[in-house]
């Protein structure tokens, strides 16, 4: 029901920004948590932030508040993720998914569309 695709990854250096969107596409309502996750190679895929498809509030994990903003953009129907002074144990796969009922937020079980993941790479 519900089709995701990730762009924007690349290489960059320590201190760089790069913003990430996620295309959505599809049957998605207002209530659905829309999240970036992450996973680095070795480690579990860990969620980054969270936000409604309607918007207003979000969640961002500890390692990235301050740095990472997550957002819609209602014209280009995408989820974007702002990364500002990124680090190098920021280099990870990023993924874009969605859940379409309520459960933890934190839990990737919660989520079950997901998208193809885009590499970000961040060199010293």
């Amino acid at each position: 029901q519900v089709q995701l695709v990730e762009s924007g990854g690349g290489l960059v250096q320590a201190g760089d920004s790069l913003r990430l969107s996620c295309a959505a596409s599809g049957r998605i309502f207002s209530n659905y948590i829309m999240a970036w996750f992450r996973q680095a190679p070795g480690k579990e895929r860990d969620i980054v932030a969270a936000i409604r498809w309607s918007g207003g509030s979000t969640y961002s994990a500890d390692s990235v508040k301050g740095r990472f903003s997550i957002s819609r953009d209602n014209a280009k129907n995408t989820v974007d993720l702002q990364m500002n002074s990124l680090k190098p144990e920021d280099t990870a796969v990023y993924y874009c998914a969605a859940a379409s009922r309520d459960g933890l937020l934190l839990q990737r079980s919660t989520y079950n569309y997901w998208g193809q993941g885009t590499q970000v790479t961040v060199s010293s």
